[in-house]
C-alpha cells in the first residue's frame, strides 16, 4: 500500500498542530514539532501513517513537557537569585492558563481522547491510539468534556476568589 505523503500532510498538518498546541501551549513550538513528526514519518514510512503521526506527536509533546519542566526549574532558581523581576501582563494568559490547568487535571486517557478528537481523529483512530474499545470512545469523550468543564469552572472560581 502506497501512501500519498503530500496528501497526508495537507490533510493532517493543521489538526496535528492543534493537537500539539494543546499539549505544549506554544503555537510556534507546536508547528516545529509537527514538522519533526513528518520528517520522522518519511524516514520510517509506517503502514498506518495517520495514526503513527499522532502517536509520534504525543511522544514528542511528552518529551517537550519534560524539557519545559527542567527549564522552569532552572529559571525558578535564576529568578530567585535575581533581585528585581518585572511581570508583564499579557491579554488572554489567565484564560489560557485556566484551560491548561483544567486539561492537566484530567487523566492521561481523558486528555488524550479529547485532544485527539479535537485534532479531527475518528472514533476508530482514537480507540487505536488510546487502547479504548471503539464503543467506549463516545462515553469517554462525554465524561472527559464534563470533567474538563468542571475543572475549568473550579479554576475560574478560584481566580475570582483570589482577586
Amino acid at each position: 500500500m502506497s501512501i500519498d505523503w503530500d496528501q497526508l500532510y495537507r490533510d493532517t498538518y493543521e489538526d496535528l498542530v492543534r493537537f500539539l498546541y494543546r499539549k505544549v501551549w506554544d503555537e510556534e513550538r507546536a508547528r516545529d514539532l509537527a514538522q519533526e513528526v513528518f520528517v520522522r514519518a518519511l524516514r520510517h514510512r509506517p503502514e498506518k501513517a495517520r495514526a503513527w503521526v499522532f502517536v509520534t506527536a504525543a511522544n514528542l509533546a511528552r518529551d517537550e513537557a519534560r524539557t519545559v519542566i527542567r527549564r522552569r526549574k532552572h529559571l525558578a532558581l535564576i529568578k530567585a537569585e535575581s533581585s528585581e523581576v518585572e511581570e508583564v501582563p499579557t491579554v488572554g494568559v489567565e484564560e489560557r492558563n485556566r484551560v491548561q490547568v483544567a486539561l492537566d487535571e484530567l487523566s492521561d486517557r481523558d486528555r488524550d481522547a479529547l485532544l485527539l478528537w479535537d485534532a479531527g481523529l475518528s472514533y476508530d483512530e482514537i480507540a487505536a491510539q488510546t487502547g479504548l474499545a471503539k464503543g467506549a470512545v463516545g462515553t469517554t469523550l462525554s465524561r472527559a468534556r464534563k470533567r474538563l468543564v468542571a475543572a475549568y469552572k473550579e479554576k475560574e472560581g478560584e481566580d475570582v476568589a483570589h482577586r
